[in-house]
């Protein structure tokens, strides 16, 4: 780890739900963004940086989550490896109603990095939070993933919400990269650059 950086991964809602359940993520692709959380994982430990696995809970009667079920479980991906902290979480943002923000504290943790689901709401939510609380926030986008929605707003793809939560991730919130890249930062002293409304906006105005 760089002697700057202390880094801690988190890993959101890697469960059942979003591979076999009510809630399948389809961009990017399930299989990949998994396999990609299981690399981060890996490259984590092996850097000694520590691992926090994050779990949605809902009641038993829950159309989603339910807690006990085969949805809410953990994918094997993630619960056949190892982590330094576990929690679980009922609404979007990790850090609501949790030991988040202490156990990151008492790590003396001051960069999260994030993966797992979804992409536009606990990602997202977690992330914001991260940032505003004054925290440095990368965020592994190829190990994470949306599905669609239609209701009164309008209609979305899974690709479409993906690549906007990310866009606008990078002009704020996080520095927004791909697994191989993040775990090529692990053993530099070099740190991923978030970008600004202000530039994001004038090459979009100008491209």
């Amino acid at each position: 780890m760089s002697s700057q950086t202390r880094r801690a991964l988190i890993v959101i809602d890697a469960q059942n739900e979003y591979v076999t359940g009510n809630l399948l993520i389809e961009y990017p692709d399930i299989n990949l963004t998994l396999a990609n959380i299981g690399r981060a994982m890996d490259a984590a430990g092996n850097a000694g940086i520590p691992v926090i696995v994050v779990q949605q809970y809902a009641p038993a009667d829950s159309p989603v989550f339910a807690q006990g079920s085969h949805a809410w479980e953990l994918h094997d991906s993630v619960k056949q490896r190892p982590h330094d902290h576990y929690l679980e979480k009922k609404l979007p943002n990790a850090f609501t109603g949790t030991n988040l923000a202490d156990w990151l504290a008492a790590h003396r943790i001051d960069t999260l990095s994030v993966t797992g689901y979804m992409t536009h709401n606990c990602v997202d939510s977690t992330i914001k939070h991260a940032f505003h609380a004054g925290l440095s926030v990368e965020f592994l986008q190829d190990a994470s993933g949306s599905l669609p929605y239609l209701n009164k707003a309008g209609t979305a793809s899974a690709e479409e919400i993906h690549r906007a939560f990310s866009v606008v991730m990078q002009a704020r919130f996080a520095a927004v990269m791909d697994t191989a890249e993040w775990i090529g930062l692990l053993d530099s002293d070099r740190v991923a650059e978030r970008d600004s409304p202000y530039h994001s906006n004038q090459r979009a105005r100008h491209a």
